[in-house]
């Protein structure tokens, strides 16, 4: 019988996340940069909320084969995206052939733009010491 493997550890909590990167430029609320969002900083959901920030709209398919990974993968990115209303999903037939198309919502937008920020804020403070 296989065993299970550990269960992974908590992501920290904001604040200890936000100590640990005190160091960066004295204090990250020095630099007026937003916490970075946990949901967004995982490379799939990362990479269909930019590839749906400059294309309206995006298939499964077309996601899947941008993003060179499986469709359980994407799969479940996407609904938390979608759960989180980042995405919206609007399923529909083309023939008989189901099509999931994901469009980005002006949430979504905008927890990009703060995540991007928070990024170049982190990239600036670096390259100043």
């Amino acid at each position: 019988m296989a065993s299970r493997p550990a269960p992974r550890a908590p992501a920290p909590a904001p604040a200890v996340a936000r100590r640990r990167l005190d160091g960066i430029a004295g204090s990250l609320s020095d630099l007026a940069v937003p916490e970075v969002d946990r949901l967004i900083y995982e490379r799939i959901r990362l990479g269909i909320l930019s590839a749906l920030a400059v294309t309206a709209r995006l298939s499964f398919s077309e996601l899947r084969r941008l993003l060179d990974t499986t469709d359980g993968n994407l799969s479940v990115h996407a609904r938390k995206l979608e759960q989180a209303g980042y995405v919206s999903c609007a399923k529909s037939f083309d023939g008989r052939v189901p099509k999931t198309e994901y469009q980005l919502t002006g949430k979504g937008r905008r927890a990009l733009e703060r995540y991007l920020d928070h990024m170049e804020a982190l990239i600036r403070a670096t390259r100043q010491k």
